[in-house]
């Protein structure tokens, strides 16, 4: 059986928007991913707990999800405790599917702070790494991410295909200049926040009376 390709992308998703869904999709359909799990965040590391409940967050995420038979919803990192480190999810991840390339799926800015993330060095022992970037853009690497990239970078997505982890690819997408505070915001200055989200999560916000 040939091996699949898993993407995998974690966030907070509070809320989950179009600047998480389009470049995401991208990256599904360039590289020919057979799925991607999305992982909404427990305890996140590195920034304030989330103000939606994870119920809330699982819910809005499954909701903006069901369109797309390849996006998954993953809770696993929901079920943990401690901070939701992504080197623990890729090695929970590595033991389900120890036969298929798996990709984690970076925003650059996530990509260029990852000195700071635990354990980053072991994260290409475990997955790829993907990075969304803007066309024409560079990544601004800091020296320890400069010699970490330097024979790990490749050029063919292919690449990702044959092995099962350890290479790093950078892509460009379409990027959506949409934050999820800037969509908090409005809700809370009783402003429509459509089209930045999906519909079907912005009637979920507002039945549950969320970011009021």
């Amino acid at each position: 059986m040939p091996m699949k390709m898993i993407g995998i992308f974690g966030g907070t998703f509070d809320p989950v928007h179009f600047g998480h869904l389009r470049p995401v999709l991208e990256i599904c359909q360039d590289l020919s991913l057979n799925e991607v799990r999305w992982l909404p965040c427990g305890v996140p590391p590195h920034r304030d707990i989330p103000q939606a409940s994870i119920e809330h967050r699982l819910a809005m995420t499954r909701l903006a999800l069901e369109e797309n038979v390849k996006f998954i919803v993953d809770d696993r990192e929901t079920k943990r405790s401690g901070p939701s480190y992504t080197v623990n999810t890729l090695e929970s991840l590595r033991e389900d599917y120890p036969d298929d390339s798996l990709v984690l799926i970076l925003g650059q800015d996530a990509f260029n702070g990852l000195t700071e993330w635990h354990r980053w060095r072991d994260l290409l022992s475990l997955a790829h790494v993907v990075v969304c970037t803007r066309p024409g853009s560079q990544l601004a690497s800091s020296g320890q991410l400069i010699e970490w990239m330097s024979d790990k970078s490749v050029q063919d997505p292919n690449q990702l295909r044959i092995k099962l982890a350890g290479l790093i690819y950078k892509h460009d997408v379409i990027q959506l200049p949409i934050s999820a505070t800037q969509i908090r915001k409005l809700y809370l200055q009783g402003e429509s926040p459509q089209y930045l989200l999906p519909d079907a999560v912005n009637e979920y916000i507002h039945t549950n009376g969320l970011y009021r």
